[in-house]
């Protein structure tokens, strides 16, 4: 996909949005670019001589731009640490934003760091769990954004990309499952929801806080699903046992904070794999969709290891639950031979 150009007028935008005492002595004629994330804003750093800033391209027909601000406002309000906005242009899309740095969380984690990043991560969670939104018309993770997650799967990744036809029976199959998945993210305990919590979506400043971005498709939704987010993330995977006893352990911390946390640990557990496989599930075609229609190949080497959570998941639950069965020999039968030709699978 070709890169659009840069506007004319969004470095004379930035240098004139700064502060005064913000310019040093060096001139700045150009920017540098700034790893970009999954949607269609891109990003820049600024180095004025004095300081270093994040400048954000975010067109307005596309991008959140007003709901990244409240969301943010948000967050710092409940003691979060998220980029401070400190200029925006909401016509032209244009944002003037705190320097967290370039350390994501991804690449810092390992066997022994893991658990002390995930314990800050949890204290993230359980503030986002208490913070009280108040009389705000906050969106909410219902039905219909459900639906239209789940319908992605079909859509861009058994069609678009592996060539599949659905049949009518499939897409009755499908229907029926995911309606198995809604009904459980739906009578779930509703907290504010990031929708992307995950390792490539937090900042380690050089304290070693950690720093939210990417907050502006937040929600009112289910307690499991940033949780999920974090412990079955897309881009690093976990021994299953220490998933589920991280899971647990969080529960027990939102319990002694009294937080109504399911009627025992198998209802929370079974909440948190069914989320889980929603998410993946809609992971799959998002996935799909970044390739095929924004031209971002890249997220097609994280696929394995989301179909490898799908599968865990329907392993664990189809001698239970006889739609998780029929969901599970479909996936077998026509996904698992057509993802077994792709070259980013590995097997190929």
């Amino acid at each position: 996909m070709a890169q659009r150009p840069v506007p004319l007028d969004l470095l004379p935008w930035a240098m004139e949005s700064l502060p005064p005492s913000s310019v040093g002595e060096a001139i700045c004629n150009d920017f540098s670019v700034v790893a970009g994330d999954a949607s269609n804003r891109r990003y820049f750093r600024l180095d004025t001589g004095a300081d270093s800033y994040i400048v954000a391209q975010a067109p307005p027909a596309t991008e959140k731009n007003e709901a990244f601000v409240a969301m943010g406002e948000l967050l710092a309000k409940a003691r979060i640490a998220v980029p401070q906005v400190l200029a925006v242009d909401y016509v032209k899309g244009y944002l003037l934003l705190q320097d967290l740095g370039d350390r994501t969380l991804l690449p810092e984690l390992n066997a022994d760091t893991v658990d002390g990043y995930y314990g800050q991560a949890f204290e993230l969670l359980h503030k986002m769990a208490t913070v009280d939104v108040g009389r705000l018309d906050f969106p909410q993770y219902d039905v219909t954004l459900l639906t239209e997650e789940l319908e992605r799967f079909p859509i861009w990744f058994a069609q678009a990309l592996l060539g599949l036809s659905i049949s009518a029976q499939e897409q009755d199959l499908l229907h029926k499952f995911g309606k198995f998945l809604m009904d459980s993210a739906l009578e779930q305990p509703r907290v504010l929801v990031h929708r992307d919590f995950h390792s490539r979506n937090m900042m380690l400043l050089d304290h070693g806080e950690i720093a939210l971005i990417d907050f502006q498709d937040a929600v009112l939704g289910p307690i499991t699903y940033d949780l999920v987010s974090l412990l079955r993330d897309c881009y690093v995977r976990w021994p299953v046992e220490q998933v589920e006893a991280w899971a647990l352990a969080y529960r027990a911390q939102l319990g002694a904070q009294g937080h109504w946390v399911g009627d025992d640990e198998s209802q929370f557990v079974r909440w948190f794999d069914w989320m889980g496989l929603q998410r993946h599930i809609k992971v799959l075609g998002t996935f799909a969709r970044l390739h095929l229609r924004d031209g971002k190949p890249g997220y097609l080497g994280d696929l394995p290891v989301v179909i490898a959570y799908v599968e865990e998941i329907l392993q664990k639950y189809a001698p239970q639950q006889p739609v998780f069965a029929q969901f599970k020999a479909w996936f077998e039968l026509r996904i698992s031979p057509r993802v077994a030709q792709q070259t980013w699978s590995g097997k190929t």
